[in-house]
């Protein structure tokens, strides 16, 4: 088989992991998987390790479904104590750096009173200097920021902690694994290789072109005792050819979550890419890899959520991907690390960092990023946007989990934009607690109620209405849910007929149809096509 034409299966997952955990963007910006080591992965495997019992009973409770617990039965009490080892012993730069940030988190809590903070520079600690800047925002309170482009380029950007483990899925079912690391099992191979490794690239362009195993073998530094379960990942089977698409409409499709292609015959823009995969019997009917163009034009980041930013789907496509679309900052913000640094660093081209009501422009179409409220649990973020695809005068509107906290605001955006003509709007109206995402970056401890209050929550029925109301949409469909049973790993979700955010659509979707407005809470998948309002002109292809 070694010099045999074959391909890769497509339901083989390359799974991306940071000191074996389930990498997501946290886990890469260095600051932020700093904080993330000692404040979950390392606090959740002293508290396996102290009690497995507790864990095992816990992961059997729905209710505690996405919690902090281990799902390994309470068993595997030495590999995780061997992993925690090697994680400390790793990481030990990085931890020191983590354990430094919050000691200038309370040094300044203490010492800077309004007075200035030149003379504290001296009791940052040592770790930390040259790092960091100190400022007071407008009300007095001092804080800093990183200078993010020192940091990746510093000992504390461990590239050594990332890796690959491939393995062959036959089902769309996955445990939630943000809470528990991934130790070895005979089934799956891991591949010591940072995300930037062109490797991922070349083995991903083999879902399509075939290659000599000896060839990938040789790319991907595969040893002998790993090429027997290496070369079950292949297939001399060809896939499928991709059918381009070629007509004169505007196509959209829907691939599950917040993911959805919009094609033309001369472009491709894919939002928020989270791609299922195929090659085996499925519940759900759904688009997978095997519908994407070879070539994406754009791909739309709406935010840094790790239901958003999925790095299992995104590593495989980076080979196909001509212009990544991120919301630009450069805060240097612990809480709101810079993507377009995150993903240069990761090994992708042409990124570009859009600011609020800035348009790109192509073929007859632009891509104008817009202002996105709520979902962030309150804090000071600005990773994040909502995105206006407007191709031939025909409107997109992808609005992601916004949440309206102030009408006003989009009664501005839509004084420059105008009314669209479809709507996409995620109702996940409960979301999780600030500090089930971002817990780990928190010094100051909250209480249970300010904690509970301030959620990852995107809208509910009356919020969804009034967008609704603003932005007169000819078609509005709901999205976002997290429903779809290949999202169940990352966001815990699973709803039933009395879950507030399904009677929230349900209400939604039925006060639409009841104004003639065209309206669903998209599942699984969806195929439509939309006439342009004018014929675009010849233009030169994209660069």
């Amino acid at each position: 088989m070694s010099d045999t034409q074959v391909y890769l299966k497509p339901n083989v997952v390359l799974e991306p992991l940071y000191d074996r955990w389930y990498a997501w963007s946290h886990l890469v910006s260095p600051v932020t998987a700093a904080m993330n080591t000692i404040g979950r992965h390392l606090t959740i495997m002293d508290s396996y390790l102290d009690d497995p019992a507790i864990h095992a009973e816990a992961v059997l409770n729905p209710k505690m479904k996405g919690g902090p617990f281990m799902d390994f039965g309470g068993g595997r009490v030495d590999e995780v104590n061997a992993l925690k080892d090697e994680i400390l012993k790793r990481q030990a730069k990085t931890i020191e750096f983590a354990k430094a940030v919050k000691e200038l988190d309370k040094i300044l809590v203490a010492e800077a009173k309004g007075f200035g903070l030149e003379t504290l520079y001296d009791k940052v600690p040592d770790v930390l200097k040259g790092y960091v800047e100190l400022y007071y925002d407008r009300n007095n309170n001092a804080d800093f920021r990183f200078f993010e482009t020192l940091v990746y380029n510093s000992e504390f950007y461990n590239r050594d902690a990332q890796s690959i483990a491939l393995w062959t899925t036959d089902n769309d079912h996955r445990p939630f694994c943000l809470s528990t690391p991934r130790l070895n099992e005979p089934d799956v191979l891991h591949l010591n290789i940072p995300f930037e490794h062109p490797g991922i690239d070349d083995l991903s362009r083999m879902k399509r072109t075939g290659r000599p195993l000896s060839e990938i073998k040789q790319i991907l530094g595969i040893k002998p005792e790993e090429e027997a379960l290496f070369e079950t990942f292949f297939t001399e089977t060809p896939p499928p050819s991709y059918k381009k698409y070629t007509g004169d409409k505007i196509r959209m499709r829907y691939f599950g979550h917040a993911c959805i292609l919009v094609e033309t015959k001369d472009v491709s823009i894919l939002v928020d890419p989270l791609v299922s995969y195929y090659g085996y019997d499925s519940d759900l009917e759904h688009f997978s890899d095997a519908d994407l163009p070879d070539v994406i034009d754009y791909v739309l980041i709406t935010h840094n959520h790790q239901d958003h930013i999925l790095f299992e789907t995104l590593l495989p496509l980076r080979h196909k991907i001509k212009h990544l679309i991120v919301p630009r900052t450069n805060s240097g913000k612990i809480e709101d690390p810079d993507l377009k640094q995150m993903f240069d660093n990761i090994g992708f081209k042409n990124v570009i960092g859009m600011d609020e009501m800035q348009t790109i422009e192509f073929i007859d179409s632009t891509i104008t990023a817009l202002p996105f409220t709520g979902e962030h649990s309150d804090l000071n973020i600005l990773t994040k946007s909502c995105y206006l695809v407007q191709i031939s005068g025909f409107k997109l509107l992808f609005l992601a989990d916004s949440r309206i906290v102030e009408s006003r605001l989009y009664k501005h955006i839509h004084k420059q934009i105008g009314d669209v003509d479809v709507m996409f709007l995620g109702m996940e109206c409960d979301g999780a607690p600030l500090t089930w995402l971002y817990g780990p970056l928190i010094t100051k401890k909250l209480t249970r109620d300010q904690d509970g209050s301030r959620r990852l929550a995107g809208s509910d029925c009356a919020k969804g209405m009034a967008l609704i109301d603003i932005f007169n949409p000819k078609e509005a469909y709901v999205y976002a849910m997290g429903m779809e049973p290949w999202l169940e790993f990352i966001s815990s979700i699973k709803y039933t007929d009395e879950s507030n955010p399904i009677i929230q659509s349900n209400k939604l979707v039925k006060l639409c149809q009841e104004r003639g407005v065209i309206a669903e809470r998209l599942y699984g998948e969806k195929e439509l096509l939309y006439s342009r309002k004018h014929v675009p002109a010849a233009e030169p292809a994209l660069s």
